[in-house]
């Protein structure tokens, strides 16, 4: 049996680039499973600590675990997810300093579909603070993740990553507005009024459109968005039935399967006359059936035909990314001699505040 003081930190992961989103959102698990999902692997023997990452662009395991599990980490996929879904799915692993500044790079937004998204370091935050406050880290992970905090922190004070940045919400609305020209005269959709769903209403609003509508399973937060943002709130179902008088649909919910059907849009389209509806679906698992593309005078994109469009965006930021690049290496260099030390005293357990050195 291995022991945790010899213990050393891996990553195994996919992410947007690795699998497309038809094998993302098959994986995706919500915030409030990652804890207990983290268990599944520290219960088997040589794993002691675990944190998921879990975003609509990547599942990303981190362990402190035996030193020979570095060859075996796919098997953390198998106590998630049962053998009978890994299929042909091609796993990138790291350790040791190859490890840290993969983490820094996720943390920073470098490794993001949308450089320097703003969004990464706080779902990070949180899927290391569920791990931490199921009892699933200790000590090596504690410093680990407490650490990179600070580099993310430190790359985006000294940089200019995020300016200019956009999140994958707002990119689902440049590409409205490329396919539009002009928001003004276009009646938008929102379906969700989770935090992306806010992000994309605030951007949309922005934007001037001529008119937002925000429908979602929770009419009361529904309404408090579209009252903040000048638009009209409809429950779920209502918000269905009035589908003909958007032109741009956006769906952002966190539900686990697919809200809309091909047998569900085809009467909005009859409504419509002629007149086509552009359905962008930023949800991770996906809110539109694949089916609905099918349908003439729809055109549906998804994470997957976002990246396409928003790949550009590092080429014409390369420079940033090099200066964001030599930042984490220097830092990381600090950082490994600090980690060798394996000073348990030096960094305590953080009790019941994971963050506490953020």
């Amino acid at each position: 049996m291995g022991n945790i003081n010899s213990a050393e930190i891996f990553c195994v992961g996919i992410n947007h680039e690795s699998a497309p989103v038809s094998v993302r959102e098959q994986m995706a698990i919500p915030e409030i499973r990652l804890g207990d999902k983290c268990s599944l692997i520290t219960d088997k023997e040589g794993y002691f600590e675990a944190v998921i990452i879990s975003t609509c662009n990547r599942i990303e395991i981190y362990t402190a675990a035996d030193s020979d599990k570095f060859s075996q980490l796919d098997e953390c996929f198998v106590f998630l997810y049962g053998a009978d879904k890994m299929g042909s799915l091609s796993f990138y692993k790291f350790q040791g300093s190859e490890m840290i500044k993969h983490l820094c790079r996720v943390a920073s937004g470098l490794d993001s579909m949308i450089l320097g998204e703003t969004e990464i370091l706080g779902q990070v935050k949180k899927s290391y603070a569920a791990a931490h406050l199921a009892g699933q880290t200790s000590k090596h992970l504690n410093k680990l993740f407490q650490n990179v905090f600070k580099i993310a922190k430190h790359v985006r004070t000294n940089s200019k990553i995020t300016r200019g940045a956009t999140s994958v919400g707002a990119a689902g609305v440049d590409l409205a507005e490329k396919i539009f020209g002009n928001l003004q005269d276009c009646n938008v959709m929102i379906l969700g009024a989770g935090q992306m769903g806010e992000m994309v209403t605030k951007t949309l609003a922005d934007r001037g459109v001529k008119g937002l509508i925000v429908s979602s399973r929770s009419h009361e937060k529904a309404m408090i968005l579209a009252e903040e943002m000048g638009g009209n709130a409809y429950e779920f179902e209502e918000g269905l039935s009035r589908l003909f008088e958007a032109d741009i649909l956006i769906t952002a919910t966190s539900s686990p399967h697919p809200l809309l059907t091909k047998d569900q849009i085809e009467p909005a389209i009859r409504k419509r006359r002629g007149r086509p509806l552009f359905i962008i679906d930023i949800a991770v698992p996906r809110d539109v059936d694949e089916e609905v593309a099918s349908v003439p005078g729809v055109y549906l994109y998804d994470m997957d035909a976002l990246q396409k469009i928003t790949a550009s965006a590092h080429a014409r930021r390369e420079e940033q990314i090099i200066i964001c690049e030599n930042l984490i290496l220097a830092e990381v260099k600090k950082l490994e001699l600090d980690l060798s030390s394996r000073d348990e005293q030096k960094y305590p357990d953080q009790g019941n505040d994971p963050l506490a050195t953020v």
